[in-house]
């Protein structure tokens, strides 16, 4: 995804980006202090805001293929499951239960298959809002502070699950946080923002995956 000349004003802020290139099939990392202007840049990208002006090339990626995980997510007047598979109704796929369930049990959430999703804790329910958000297999995820409210165990399973899909088939990951050892652990490339500009962009070259993770090289460059 290549973003040019990207204009969104709010009341008295200003979201203006001359260019950002989101690598596809890598995890982007986006940091900056509060009201630096990550979730409206989001919200853009997702299509929930109409920027003003500029440019967004998503490089044959359509809206449907796009999905995003909110700090509060909503979940419907269902019970677990029917939210889980509600991204693959919509879409005219068929569920395979098999599958899901196997989802759900990786979150430790199979025992509650059948419980009314509103009645889930807030971990819980971040939990089956990241199921529902990966289950139909996007090709960009964007997650807007999510892991601020996960617990350790909770944000460990996010992490292994991101893992797990990009060895497979990887995919492209937008995450805003200000969790910054989680950021640090996953994301390839890292935006910093401020006043409503991106300011600096970090790549992290020669990263593997595991137990040992660690950082090989580090480049800089420029917004």
């Amino acid at each position: 995804m290549k973003i040019t000349d990207l204009e969104k004003k709010i009341g008295n802020f200003c979201l203006q980006i001359d260019h950002l290139d989101i690598e596809p099939g890598r995890i982007h990392g986006i940091i900056g202090p509060n009201g630096c202007g990550k979730t409206v840049l989001l919200k853009i990208l997702a299509g929930i805001y109409t920027p003003d002006s500029g440019i967004i090339d998503y490089e044959g990626i359509g809206f449907r293929e796009i999905t995003m995980l909110s700090q509060r997510p909503y979940l419907m007047d269902a019970s677990v499951y029917k939210n889980l598979i509600y991204p693959l109704q919509i879409r005219h796929i068929h569920p395979d239960e098999n599958k899901t369930d196997e989802l759900l049990r990786k979150a430790g959430l199979l025992g509650q298959k059948r419980q009314y999703a509103r009645s889930l804790s807030s971990g819980e329910r971040q939990k089956l809002s990241f199921l529902r958000a990966v289950i139909f297999q996007p090709k960009l995820v964007m997650i807007d502070e999510t892991f601020s409210n996960l617990d350790t165990e909770s944000e460990t399973l996010f992490i292994e699950m991101i893992r797990e899909i990009q060895k497979k088939e990887p995919i492209t990951w937008i995450i805003v946080s200000h969790q910054l050892e989680a950021v640090h652990q996953l994301c390839e490339t890292i935006h910093y923002m401020e006043k409503g500009s991106v300011i600096k962009n970090e790549t992290i070259a020669g990263r593997y995956r595991g137990s040992g993770q660690r950082e090989i090289e580090k480049g800089h460059t420029g917004a």
